[in-house]
């Protein structure tokens, strides 16, 4: 959302006056000096927005593989015309111009991938969810290790304007300690209907939400979630299998959290959320997840900064861009499969309460598997 498209609209605070607002490092950032080669294996219709994030930010990539050569055919010629493209993911990993894979396919299919790309010596961004099994997700994390290559994945909501900003606030210490978080999303999903995605059973908590659940960890990554319930609902009117509503509540060791998901929402769509710590809080509300007004209270005062930028692309952006400042500064990206391994056993323990009506300790459940029925 551009500043000049900003209307400051301040929720209830007292008498706080409005202060400028803290300059934080919330826009994707870049490497200095690498510029690796990148390969694209899988080419479905997301990987329109990471290719849009990447040629903006000048990023090189060499070769497209896709099953559907189509598919890698038609990306090449949108983005990058000198690409090479292949139908066998085993052709692209062996180019020795390739340096860093982005595997955007379905996640059933990807950990050999992982695995491949990391036996091939490239660093590797899986697209989320990372694994559908923990245990197989720890085996990659300790390949990738191994291999001292470096394994991220693309949890771009990370980078989206506000929640990255919100993200630094708490990184830096302006809310103190955090001792609640509060997300609701009331939108409309069926355009999914008549989709694969509709076939999948719990498609609001396992596909859509998985983004808050990571968003939940990064805000409260310093403490220990001790339990989590969840819920689904089917709306009267729903004509598709997977249900359209769902809550989560979390327990953590001095906080608590909660999500709200209202996926049949035809008039007055709204996001939100609301970040409660000792000293200060931040609110971030607009009609849907790429246009935010955020506003941060602390005892300063109020203020409400311009960001600039949107969820699609910038978050594609971010992730990568995370991922190649790691491989160039030799360090842990900050959205490593390790990590986000956490935001997944959050995700996992949410689903298994919902079949079982019972609260879930985050970890217990080591394996999710996605019922089509």
């Amino acid at each position: 959302m551009t500043p000049e498209k900003t209307r400051k609209t301040v929720p209830p605070s007292g008498s706080q006056d409005l202060v400028p607002a803290p300059d934080l490092p919330y826009r994707p950032q870049d490497p200095q000096s690498y510029h690796p080669g990148i390969g694209l294996i899988g080419c479905g219709g997301i990987t329109k927005d990471h290719l849009t994030a990447y040629k903006a930010a000048g990023y090189r990539v060499v070769a497209f593989c896709d099953v559907n050569l189509e598919n890698a055919e038609r990306r090449r010629a949108e983005f990058y015309p000198d690409a090479a493209v292949f139908q066998n993911a085993a052709d692209l990993l062996a180019r020795d111009d390739v340096e860093v894979v982005d595997i955007a396919t379905h996640p059933a299919v990807r950990p050999p991938l992982i695995e491949a790309a990391l036996l091939a010596g490239k660093h590797v961004l899986s697209q989320k969810p990372f694994v559908l099994d923990l245990d197989v997700g720890e085996r990659l994390v300790a390949l990738s290790e191994s291999c001292d290559r470096k394994l991220a994945v693309n949890q771009n909501g990370r980078w989206a304007p506000h929640f990255s900003y919100a993200r630094e606030a708490v990184r830096r210490g302006l809310l103190g300690d955090v001792n609640g978080v509060h997300m609701s999303i009331e939108w409309d999903h069926r355009w999914t209907e008549g989709t694969p995605f509709a076939e999948i059973k719990h498609l609001i908590l396992y596909d859509y939400a998985i983004h808050w659940f990571d968003m939940i960890h990064c805000l409260l990554r310093n403490q220990t979630p001790l339990r989590v319930f969840a819920s689904t609902t089917r709306t009267k009117t729903q004509t598709m299998m997977p249900p359209l509503g769902a809550q989560v509540a979390f327990e953590f060791e001095h906080a608590q959290a909660s999500l709200s998901f209202d996926a049949a929402t035809i008039y007055g769509r709204q996001d939100r959320t609301y970040i409660a710590g000792d000293q200060g809080s931040v609110y971030s509300i607009g009609p849907n997840e790429k246009e935010q007004q955020l506003t941060l209270y602390t005892a300063d005062g109020v203020s409400q900064p311009d960001l600039v930028g949107s969820w699609f692309p910038d978050g594609f952006h971010g992730s990568m861009g995370e991922l190649l400042c790691a491989i160039e500064e030799n360090r842990r990206p900050s959205h490593s499969a390790a990590d986000n391994l956490f935001s997944l056993s959050l995700c996992f323990a949410a689903i298994h309460s919902t079949e079982t009506h019972q609260t879930v300790v985050p970890g217990a459940i080591r394996r999710l598997p996605i019922d089509k029925k």
